[in-house]
C-alpha cells in the first residue's frame, strides 16, 4: 500500500490543485486502527499471492473489521487507474504493463485459502485495454468457480465506456452471482466528481445486465456528502429502480487527502435511516445505508438477505 499522504505520486493530475479543508470527522464514523491477528493473516495471504486490494488502495475505513474476518476485496488488473475521479484515492495514470494472465489463478488460490463463502472482486478502470478488462473479469470468475464451487461471487466492474457494447455479454455469461457497478453520485455533479464517466451510460449498463440475465442480482451504490441534495438522491433511487436494480448501498464520502474533492457535510445516522426507509419504499430488495457503508462491507451477509428477499417476493406472487 502506498503512502496516502503523497498525492503527487498517486495522483499527478491533482498535485497542482489547491488544498481543500478536511473537516473533523464526527464520532459516528471513527474506527479503530487494524491490529487483530486475523487482519495480519489476511494481509499476509494478499502479499503471498501478490494481490492488490481496494481495501488498502482506497483507504477503506472498514479494513480492520473486514480483514479480521478474512474478507478482503480483490482488485484486479493492476493498481493504477486510467480515470481521475476527484473522490478516489486509487493511483491514477498510465498502467505500467499489460494484464497479468496469471492473476485470475492467484485470486482463486487466495479465495480458497481464505475459505470465503462470498467474495467481492473489483478492478481499476483500464481504458487502455480494448475490452476494458471484460475477459479478464470472466477468467477470474471461472477460476474462482473451479477452485471454490460453493463460493458466491460478486463483481464490481468499470463502466466499459470505451469498449464495444458487446463486451458486457462476456462478463454476464461468466455468471457472477451479483453484478455491481456504482453510480457513485447524482448526475448533476458528475462533471466535477466523475469526469471520465457518464451517468446514463452507467445506469444503462446495469439495465442491460438485467435484460441479458433477469435472474442475476444487480447492485449499485452512491456516496453522500459530496454536494448533492436529498431530492437528487431520491431521483437516483427512482432511476435505479427503473433499471430494475435490486440492491442499493449509500455511504458517507470521506476525503482521502487535501487534494481530493471536499467533504460538503457529514450526513447524520438519522438521515441515512431515512434514505434506507425511502429506498425500501421504492422497491429495492436490499438496502445498506449507513455512514460506513461501502460496496463490499458485509457483502456476504447482505447477499444472503438479498437472496432471501427475492424468495419472499416470489412466494408472494
Amino acid at each position: 500500500m502506498r503512502d496516502l499522504k503523497i498525492p503527487s505520486e498517486r495522483h499527478p493530475e491533482k498535485a497542482r490543485k489547491p488544498d481543500q479543508a478536511q473537516p473533523k470527522k464526527p464520532d459516528w464514523i471513527r474506527v479503530k486502527a487494524p491490529t487483530s491477528q486475523g487482519y495480519k493473516e489476511t494481509r499476509d495471504i494478499m502479499r503471498e499471492h501478490k494481490l492488490v486490494t481496494v481495501c488498502e488502495e482506497a483507504g477503506c475505513p472498514n479494513v480492520g473489521e473486514c480483514w479480521s474476518q478474512g474478507h478482503a476485496t480483490m482488485m484486479i488488473m493492476g493498481e493504477v487507474c486510467t480515470r481521475a475521479c476527484t473522490f478516489c484515492n486509487i493511483a491514477t495514470g498510465k498502467p505500467p504493463s499489460a494484464l497479468d494472465v496469471f492473476e485470475p489463478g492467484r485470486v482463486a488460490d487466495a479465495v480458497k485459502k481464505l475459505g470465503l463463502k462470498h467474495v467481492v472482486i473489483t478492478s481499476v478502470d483500464r481504458d487502455d485495454v480494448d475490452d476494458g478488462g471484460a475477459e479478464h473479469f470472466a477468467q477470474t470468475i471461472r477460476a474462482v468457480r473451479k477452485q471454490s464451487p460453493g463460493t458466491t461471487i460478486e463483481i464490481l466492474t468499470p463502466d466499459f465506456i470505451r469498449a464495444d457494447a458487446s463486451v458486457l455479454e462476456v462478463v454476464v455469461r461468466a455468471k457472477p452471482d451479483v453484478f455491481n457497478h456504482n453510480l457513485e453520485t447524482v448526475p448533476g455533479i458528475y462533471p466535477e466528481v466523475r469526469p471520465g464517466a457518464r451517468y446514463f451510460h452507467s445506469l444503462r449498463l446495469l439495465q442491460r445486465v438485467k435484460e441479458m440475465d433477469p435472474s442475476m442480482f444487480t447492485k449499485s451504490g452512491i456516496m453522500v456528502g459530496l454536494g448533492e441534495d436529498r431530492q437528487g438522491v431520491l431521483q437516483v433511487m427512482d432511476d435505479m429502480r427503473a433499471a430494475d436494480i435490486d440492491f442499493l448501498t449509500i455511504g458517507q464520502y470521506l476525503q482521502p487527502t487535501p487534494k481530493h474533492h471536499r467533504v460538503d457535510r457529514f450526513v447524520t445516522p438519522d438521515e441515512f435511516k431515512s434514505y434506507e426507509t425511502a429506498a425500501y419504499g421504492k422497491g429495492f430488495l436490499m438496502v445498506s445505508a449507513t455512514p460506513l457503508t461501502r460496496s463490499s462491507y458485509h457483502a456476504g451477509d447482505d447477499f444472503a438477505r438479498l437472496r432471501d428477499a427475492r424468495m419472499a417476493k416470489l412466494a408472494q406472487g
